[in-house]
């Protein structure tokens, strides 16, 4: 145990290199925190064993032996903020490879209700199970959470499923994942241009895609949004200093049939202050059957959904639509990443 415990703001006035330092064991991922834990060797070690989950969810003998792998294990889904696609992504993930689950989705039915401190509670998870998947407003809470339960000596591995507006590693892991199959004959996720459109400020799949994706080189990223909206200044900065070309603009129509992938993302109303989403046209920042059309033929679609307006229903027939791909995709890829933390993916050879 640390002689003594850090203040959430102390915490976080460490470097995030630091920060970084705690979340591995033996060398190896132990808690899920953020988008710079993935290398690129280490996605692609796990683009090879969400491959393997996916073929053997194919047949049944292959079904029956991915729950056979982590059947002694157990994971609580703690989701305090409003979660479809990533719960039951997250869910679908642990029962593919065999974890019992519990859930607290409404922390009014439990004991927070009683004046219990949301650390707590989580402490109090940990003496129950194996794994916590947190999905929390707060900015952080998931990694202070982790430093935390080290610090008592009562760690279990934490997985951040949506960290107020800075974090959605997982997300970020799913929509590489996507772009690496979707460009597996065309050279790969190198060279490309990436373009993200929409809501880019307030959107955390957007930020923690975007930090993923500039370890590649030779990348150019176009980010196209309302002034109001555009990508957070420390965001550009960490970019620039990757050397990763950028561009911003205001026009979806300057880019959009030269770009490689198109990544659109919904208003994030839920953070504004004062209506501020209301007073944009976002049809300038939309995808139509019309525009789509103009796009590169092997170009490719994403969104981390759900969508409202941004993308017309009759695009989803195109090929280049890949966006439910991403979202099955979500899936294989949380499953491997539970085989990687509990250290059991090389079983899969036994298949």
């Amino acid at each position: 145990m640390e002689e003594s415990l850090k203040t959430y703001e102390e915490y976080f006035s460490q470097a995030v290199e630091v920060r970084m330092r705690h979340y591995e064991k033996e060398g190896r991922l132990q808690h899920v925190m953020l988008s710079h834990q993935f290398s690129i060797s280490l996605m692609e070690e796990l683009f090879d064993i969400a491959d393997h989950v996916k073929e053997m969810t194919r047949k049944p003998n292959g079904i029956e032996f991915l729950k056979s792998l982590l059947c002694h294990k157990k994971a609580m889904l703690y989701f305090t903020q409003p979660s479809t696609r990533t719960f039951l992504s997250f869910l679908t993930a642990c029962q593919m490879v065999g974890m019992d689950t519990g859930e607290v989705r409404d922390p009014s039915l439990s004991s927070e209700y009683k004046g219990e401190s949301q650390e707590d509670g989580v402490r109090v998870f940990s003496s129950y199970f194996d794994m916590i998947i947190m999905r929390d407003p707060k900015p952080g809470f998931c990694e202070y959470m982790a430093y935390l339960l080290d610090s008592t000596g009562r760690s279990v591995p934490i997985m951040n499923g949506g960290s107020g507006k800075d974090q959605h590693p997982t997300q970020a892991l799913l929509d590489l994942y996507t772009m690496h199959r979707s460009f597996q004959k065309t050279g790969g996720i190198p060279k490309k241009r990436y373009a993200f459109v929409g809501d880019l400020l307030r959107g955390r799949a957007v930020r923690s895609s975007v930090m993923l994706l500039s370890q590649y080189k030779d990348v150019e990223m176009e980010f196209i949004a309302p002034s109001s909206f555009q990508i957070a200044a420390d965001l550009e900065e960490y970019l620039l200093s990757q050397d990763v070309n950028i561009h911003k603009t205001d026009n979806l129509e300057s880019v959009i049939s030269s770009v490689d992938c198109i990544y659109m993302t919904r208003i994030q109303d839920e953070y504004d202050l004062s209506g501020e989403s209301n007073l944009i046209d976002y049809s300038k920042y939309s995808l139509t059957p019309d525009n789509v059309s103009r796009m590169k033929k092997n170009s490719i679609i994403l969104h981390p959904l759900p969508r409202r307006h941004e993308i017309s229903p009759e695009v989803d027939a195109d090929p280049r639509a890949m966006y439910w791909r991403q979202l099955r995709n979500g899936v294989y890829i949380r499953a491997a990443l539970l085989l990687y933390v509990f250290n059991v993916a090389h079983r899969l050879k036994e298949y």
